[in-house]
């Protein structure tokens, strides 16, 4: 097993245990003192547990090797699972956002939560934002979309918790009987954008776009400093998990030998390898002889476009 997947794994027990502890603690602590918005909130914590039990299964998916169904490996089940998470969180926003506007439409006032539901709020923001902060922490450290998708569901979630303790307690004392249901509101819409934001993200990559121009330069770099290579050119770029994948042209002397020609691409494959400051799963290149261009192609991203381009990511079609 990777240090990358026991990273992963790791931090996915941790936000399991520490969103259990709370679902527990907060619907227990709504119940006993009479506060649906603190139960409510306990509710959205129990989905949490939910989202990170799925984070874990996707951890196991990821440590199986390639074979005949997925030959090449399991990567983008971690794509397929933050689109999941994008879901969960859209629906949870979604319902928050129902729930408010009920109560705008009937005027009803929610009750001021008791000490031990105050304790239980207070409780769950300062550990949803360590949560949080740990979750995009490793996320960023190990490159996983599904562990920054859930530190950014986290953080909704201390909204989410501040807005039901905010909430409240400015509607009895400024006496304003619809200012929690209206921030209730406005932080739906907040949960909603952030769903929509990780799910277009994420679908960039299932598109096999969101590459860096910083990363395309970096290859052309590396392989135009490799001896006879000339005019590397459509390459093309898409990610698999933490793991990208590589298609080049370049062009070689049409005398050399196919073995010399081989050799060349091998000196290639591992200068990319271990000059990229990328995890790369694999490089392909297609040899052509000099000046074997052909305009009409289209496929690919060349030195011309990145020169036409601004820094925003490039899709690996070039167009």
């Amino acid at each position: 097993m990777t240090d990358r997947i026991k990273q992963i794994k790791h931090a996915s027990w941790i936000a399991i245990g520490g969103n259990a502890f709370l679902a527990v603690f907060k619907i227990l602590a709504g119940s006993l003192s009479g506060s649906l918005s603190v139960i409510g909130d306990g509710i959205d914590s129990s989905g949490d547990v939910l989202i990170s039990i799925i984070t874990l299964f996707i951890t196991y998916l990821l440590t199986k090797p390639p074979n005949l169904k997925f030959p090449y490996g399991y990567g983008k089940a971690e794509a397929n699972a933050t689109i999941v998470l994008s879901f969960i969180i859209f629906f949870a926003g979604a319902q928050l956002a129902i729930t408010s506007t009920k109560r705008l439409i009937s005027g009803s006032i929610g009750e001021l939560p008791g000490r031990l539901a105050i304790i239980a709020i207070v409780l769950s923001i300062l550990l949803k934002l360590f949560l949080a902060w740990y979750q995009r922490f490793i996320g960023q450290k190990v490159q996983s979309s599904m562990l920054i998708a859930n530190a950014k569901n986290m953080q909704g979630d201390v909204i989410i918790s501040s807005s039901v303790l905010i909430g409240l307690i400015l509607t009895y004392l400024l006496n304003l009987p619809f200012f929690d249901s209206i921030t209730a509101l406005l932080v739906s819409l907040w949960v909603i954008w952030i769903a929509v934001k990780i799910f277009i993200e994420t679908n960039m990559e299932l598109m096999d776009g969101n590459i860096e121009k910083a990363v395309y330069e970096q290859v052309f770099d590396i392989v135009e400093h490799v001896p006879q290579v000339r005019n590397p050119h459509r390459m093309r770029i898409r990610r698999a998990g933490s793991k990208l994948m590589i298609n080049i042209d370049i062009e070689l002397n049409g005398r050399m030998t196919l073995k010399e020609a081989h050799e060349i691409s091998h000196i290639i494959e591992k200068k990319v390898k271990g000059e990229l400051k990328y995890d790369v799963f694999d490089v392909i290149i297609h040899i052509e002889p000099f000046g074997d261009h052909i305009h009409e192609e289209v496929i690919g991203i060349s030195k011309d476009v990145l020169k036409t381009k601004n820094d925003t990511p490039l899709s690996s079609t070039g167009r």
